[in-house]
């Protein structure tokens, strides 16, 4: 995953300011080739809600389940990853310091993929791999 693609797919801050455990696990998010296509096949399968946002800084589609922004979803393009990812999806933990469970992620045996790094109007996160190679990132929403 390049610095680039994770400047990009970093989650929306939640609507209500609560503060978010340690561990939860309190965003998920698509990547699509076919944005448009995923939207509709999402929202006949499963009935959500879908709006749209800038906080990002690109072009998102926030994922609404009742009153809650539960993900989102946006197109991969060249600067969002490159045109040979293929789509799929990304959870994100929520954890009280990025930098910190950084750090403890390499002394337990993962790896950063994307070092800890600010998203503007979201808050802070990063990209890391467990031990077996599965990919998670953590997040520190700004407001939570």
């Amino acid at each position: 995953m390049s610095e680039q693609t994770a400047i990009a797919t970093a989650p929306e801050e939640p609507q209500n300011h609560e503060a978010i455990p340690h561990g939860t696990i309190c965003w998920a998010e698509l990547a699509s080739k076919d944005v448009e296509a995923a939207k509709t096949f999402y929202t006949e399968l499963l009935g959500w809600k879908l709006t749209g946002s800038q906080a990002a800084g690109m072009n998102y589609t926030e994922i609404v389940v009742g009153d809650k922004h539960i993900g989102g979803m946006y197109q991969i393009t060249e600067e969002c990853g490159g045109g040979d990812m293929p789509s799929h999806w990304v959870s994100y933990v929520a954890v009280d310091d990025v930098d910190t469970s950084a750090k403890r992620t390499e002394e337990l045996g993962g790896k950063v993929c994307v070092p800890p790094m600010d998203i503007p109007n979201v808050g802070r996160f990063c990209v890391i791999n467990d031990p077996t190679g599965a990919t998670i990132s953590l997040v520190k929403l700004s407001g939570a």
